[in-house]
């Protein structure tokens, strides 16, 4: 499942100005979050020509193009412009030729302008839209923001996911999606998760319904997205079952093809798995900082081992 973007979604997100463009040039389909820096183009060579992206105009390309002829630059800006060409852009608050312009009027094509820097504004454009076209897909759990980690909270169904949930929003988390969540990569290393529209501030608890969490517990109670950092697992307790008691078990799961770490948590009556979920997103930041608990345990058993073998 991906998402298309228009050119006028980026023009809000961005807060665009329109140089020229009519309602149907900002309603073209942006398909690839890459943006080309037309510099060859500029000098008639267009045997790699990346016509269906996002053409971006910087202090270079325009003062390049300023040196050339007026006939020049109305026939490479006539080639630049095909059917499947979002958009140009250009940074700094540059002005636009006449002849890009004319060309982006004849061939539909809208002309948007930036004060920002280039390499600022190619940042931002590709961060915005690598996001919004990477492929998603849906796993089941509850996602929480909890002291800035997102958490993904898993289980069989039926197991206290969203009651879980509900619990640490009372207590000052943050709700990002229930029941499904959508998922994507943002780079090799990080995945982010998203409500579906549908859903959105929506949780489902047993016995009363749907609830409306940002109208219930206020807009602080919400968050649009986040890094999908910690998954925990709960499970019904089994008494003859053997749990990690140490911490030493680094288990892991894949999610949109990014290994997330995993913690698995019994569930029974009286434990408050709220809490305990706090807990261990405390723990997990503080052995990303560099602080692990099992391994102190361990010196220091190990460190009495040693003093009492030498009695």
């Amino acid at each position: 499942m991906t998402e298309i973007v228009k050119v006028s979604q980026l023009v809000d997100k961005l807060s665009l100005e329109v140089v020229t463009g009519s309602a149907a040039s900002l309603d073209r389909d942006i398909v690839t979050g890459d943006i080309s820096r037309p510099g060859l183009e500029l000098t008639g060579y267009f045997n790699y020509y990346s016509h269906d992206r996002l053409q971006l105009f910087g202090s270079k390309e325009t003062s390049f193009a300023e040196r050339m002829t007026p006939e020049e630059r109305l026939m490479v800006m006539r080639r630049m412009c095909s059917p499947d060409t979002p958009a140009f852009i250009i940074s700094r608050g540059l002005a636009a030729t006449k002849e890009m312009i004319q060309a982006a009027e004849e061939h539909d094509i809208a002309v948007l302008r930036s004060p920002i820097s280039t390499s600022r504004l190619l940042g931002e454009i590709s961060s915005y839209l690598d996001g919004r076209l990477a492929p998603r897909t849906s796993v089941h759990g509850v996602l929480v923001d909890v002291y800035g980690l997102g958490v993904l909270i898993q289980g069989d169904s039926g197991i206290g996911k969203s009651e879980t949930a509900l619990e640490l929003i009372k207590r000052g988390h943050r709700l990002i999606a229930d029941d499904r969540v959508d998922v994507y990569q943002q780079d090799e290393l990080t995945v982010v998760g998203e409500p579906p529209k549908i859903l959105q501030h929506l949780i489902e608890i047993r016995g009363i319904g749907i609830i409306d969490v940002m109208n219930l517990f206020g807009a602080s109670a919400v968050r649009g997205s986040t890094q999908v950092q910690l998954t925990v697992y709960l499970e019904s307790w089994e008494k003859d079952k053997k749990y990690d008691r140490l911490g030493s078990d680094d288990t892991t799961v894949e999610i949109a093809e990014v290994q997330v770490p995993q913690i698995k948590i019994p569930v029974k009556t009286g434990r408050n798995v709220a809490i305990i979920i706090e807990v261990a997103a405390m723990n997990f930041r503080a052995k990303t900082m560099g602080y692990d608990a099992t391994k102190t345990f361990e010196e220091r058993l190990t460190k009495l081992i040693e003093e009492n073998s030498g009695n």
